[in-house]
């Protein structure tokens, strides 16, 4: 092979030579963002530092408190006395005919039996539904005015997590892991935890890395007492002699990845069998909550049957952001449970009972701790509901109009963005479409949506696909 010299640098003297050795500093690139370097190390040796803007945002790590199934807005967050003045009646004239999954455009309006109350100095409407969220109304940014295109569970869930209604593409908490790579070196960059074992529409897409690298996406605790399973070393083998194996396995995993450098599910199968061996000097004491102390474990509802299972995922998600998770979701109702095409009372009030008092914990822990400050906390479904009936009894989906609450992580507490008309049926003011809120998040991470870029097929992908915009008046000093 020929080269020339230029100052003691060997350069190529063909294009092919060029390409060859120019192809494995971008192996490299993706190797680094694989082994999780943090973005907020020396720029000089960083290779993804270039994703940091000028002004690194409030917020280091998300909680997002997903409701699955679409929570009624009309009953929780966006009062609406219209509803009962025109409750038994056809939608107005005035109204554009909604398209709804059930197709029950013709049902009368139903009612909404929610007692009303203006909380805190904010005077934020919130529904007796949730009354431990009363306390924290001034801690909350309220955006009434969401918008969605996906009519189905199915499309509502995976746009809400990748932007779009048909899979493949990365999920949000992949886009953050990509951009600002990892702050611990002994847990996941990505966690998700779900309140029962029923699966969550679309399975292990809704949080997976899409055409990204599979490191990025989110690793599955599971509930209970252990939530990560063999997680312990197993029963009679010492702690030196897991090392031994673990070093031999790796050895022979490395051994088999040489040739196969392309291959990203292999390379995040060794990455993760790395991790597993980190995690288990540092995981255990990190879920263990029996650390805790009593008053802080009924302040998430630990001691009562109802509150227990997210009371304790809420719990873990404060203690694993404490250790440098950055993105953590946790999916109430997995199994479209909040879904309420009939018996929206009893369906509602019990799923409001089991999060109600973990939430409100969530959020006043994190404050007293100082950590909600630069920690986002994201509240919401994949749609809402719409004022018509359905059954007599129930709310068919809406994702014409509906809430979504953000605290903390630079978030602007007490305030509302947005509103949907008069019955709650569409956003008429300041709409905040999916993409919309995803560049919001990425802003308030620090991170310009804009130039988080990942290039697929030829293509550069972002997480909003071009569409969409940071709102301001969410954030303070923006």
């Amino acid at each position: 092979m020929k080269y020339s010299m230029c100052n003691n640098i060997e350069l190529p003297n063909s294009r092919r030579d060029f390409l060859c050795r120019a192809g494995g500093g971008f192996g490299a690139l993706a190797y680094t963002a694989l082994t999780g370097q943090s973005l907020f190390a020396a720029r000089e040796n960083n290779p993804t530092g270039e994703k940091i803007p000028h002004h690194v945002g409030r917020a280091k790590n998300i909680i997002w408190l997903f409701m699955e199934g679409g929570p009624s807005h009309l009953d929780l967050f966006d009062y609406k006395p219209e509803l009962n003045r025109l409750a038994g009646q056809k939608l107005p004239e005035s109204f554009p005919r909604p398209v709804t999954a059930m197709g029950e455009i013709n049902s009368p309006i139903l009612e909404c039996k929610r007692k009303w109350s203006q909380c805190g100095e904010s005077g934020l409407w919130i529904s007796d539904w949730l009354p431990h969220h009363h306390a924290i109304a001034d801690e909350l940014c309220v955006i009434h005015s969401c918008v969605s295109d996906g009519i189905n569970h199915a499309g509502g869930v995976c746009q809400m997590n990748t932007g779009a209604v048909f899979g493949g593409r990365p999920s949000l908490g992949a886009w953050v892991s990509y951009g600002l790579g990892s702050a611990s070196k002994s847990l996941p960059d990505f966690v998700v935890m779900k309140d029962s074992n029923s699966m969550v529409v679309n399975g292990v897409r809704a949080w997976g890395s899409g055409f990204m690298p599979s490191g990025h996406q989110g690793v599955l605790f599971e509930g209970g007492d252990e939530p990560l399973r063999n997680l312990n070393n197993p029963k009679g083998i010492s702690s030196s002699q897991q090392k031994r194996k673990l070093e031999f396995i790796n050895q022979l995993n490395r051994h088999h990845f040489e040739g196969r450098e392309s291959n990203t599910d292999l390379d995040a199968r060794i990455h993760s069998y790395e991790l597993a061996a980190r995690m288990q000097a540092d995981a255990p004491e990190a879920i263990d909550l029996e650390n805790e102390p009593e008053h802080i474990q009924k302040m998430y509802g630990l001691d009562q049957k109802e509150t227990e299972v997210y009371g304790r995922q809420c719990l873990l998600a404060r203690r694993l952001v404490e250790r440098g998770v950055r993105f953590i979701q946790l999916y109430s109702g997995a199994g479209s449970k909040w879904d309420s095409h009939s018996n929206i009372e009893g369906n509602h009030s019990r799923l409001c009972r089991g999060v109600d008092k973990p939430i409100a914990g969530l959020i006043a822990d994190l404050k007293q701790r100082g950590m909600l400050e630069d920690t986002l906390v994201m509240w919401g479904g994949e749609f809402g509901r719409t004022p018509m009936s359905e059954k007599g009894t129930g709310r068919d989906h809406n994702p014409t109009g509906f809430t979504m609450w953000m605290a903390g992580g630079g978030a602007k507490g007490g305030q509302t963005i947005g509103a949907t008309d008069d019955l709650g049926l569409y956003a008429v003011e300041d709409k905040l479409h999916v993409h919309d809120i995803h560049a919001t998040v990425m802003g308030m991470m620090g991170l310009d949506h804009t130039k988080v870029v990942y290039m697929h097929k030829g293509r550069p992908e972002r997480v909003d696909l071009n569409e969409g915009h940071v709102h301001k008046g969410l954030v303070y000093g923006a």
